[in-house]
């Protein structure tokens, strides 16, 4: 049974590739850092079939020890770690809880340094930081997996939306780095994205509200990355790497494959590009 760790897997994005992982077949070690969703999560577990491959970890990952006990703990259930989802991030709420209620865009300055720190630590620095601590057993066991959740290119640009984009901005192009330096290794590093605003507790309850009337773009559901991360993590994406995928463009009724193939665009691209 392989072994998967996500991050921000408590709710959200993270709740639901937790849960479809290890309908998959995989043990999972649903990392988060509020113990009362820990319940939350295990009722999910539970509902779906699935509690006896999953657990839920407290950790903290902007913290060295934390990230030291929770790939520990994964190793100790089955003795590696065979693949990572840095799904866990902080958004523009946790800066700004009334950005969608503001008449002018707020702006980088106004933002804290414990806020600025906070983003950045969890969005960007975390990531890396579990990745340097699982990427040397995937390349001694020639099998690996490392998914990293940014966000779309328009929201790493836009004007009132730093450090949140930027922070993402930086995990896009590590995603491309770490891709290159693992080449050949059989371990691959890719996006995904729900590729939109997703219905998650990081977006703030007005843009919700909005959306449900049809104010703005349709949020995406959690649920929707589901198929990607899925293919992502099985044999079928062998080679596939430095790539991005987007869940609300994923065609679900084409065969994951061919979903897959038309989804991919390379990783950062347009970030290089200045599109």
């Amino acid at each position: 049974m392989r072994t998967v760790i996500v991050t921000g897997a408590s709710r959200g994005l993270g709740r639901s590739m937790a849960l479809a992982l290890a309908e998959d077949g995989m043990y999972v070690v649903a990392a988060g850092h509020l113990p009362e969703d820990a319940q939350a999560l295990k009722d999910h577990a539970k509902q779906r079939g699935v509690d006896d491959r999953l657990d839920f970890f407290l950790a903290d990952i902007r913290l060295s020890k934390d990230c030291d006990e929770l790939v520990n703990f994964a190793k100790s259930r089955h003795g590696q770690v065979d693949a990572l989802i840095n799904n866990a991030g902080l958004t523009l709420t946790f800066l700004a809880p009334d950005l969608y209620r503001r008449d002018t865009p707020r702006r980088f300055f106004e933002s804290s340094d414990e806020g600025i720190r906070g983003i950045y630590e969890t969005n960007c620095i975390a990531a890396e930081m579990m990745a340097c601590r699982v990427a040397p057993g995937m390349i001694a066991q020639g099998w690996g997996r490392i998914v990293n959740v940014t966000t779309m290119y328009a929201t790493m640009k836009r004007p009132g939306f730093c450090p949140y984009g930027a922070s993402k901005a930086a995990l896009e192009m590590s995603t491309m780095v770490w891709a290159e330096e693992l080449k050949d290794t059989g371990v691959t590093v890719n996006v995904l994205n729900p590729g939109g605003g997703a219905n998650t507790p990081g977006i703030a309850t007005e843009m919700r509200e909005a959306s449900a009337r049809g104010e703005v773009p349709k949020l995406v559901e959690p649920d929707a990355m589901e198929r990607p991360i899925c293919w992502l993590l099985s044999n079928a994406s062998n080679g596939v790497t430095g790539m991005r995928f987007d869940a609300k463009t994923w065609n679900s009724a084409l065969p994951a494959d061919d979903a897959a193939r038309s989804n991919a665009h390379p990783a950062g691209l347009q970030l290089l590009v200045g599109a």
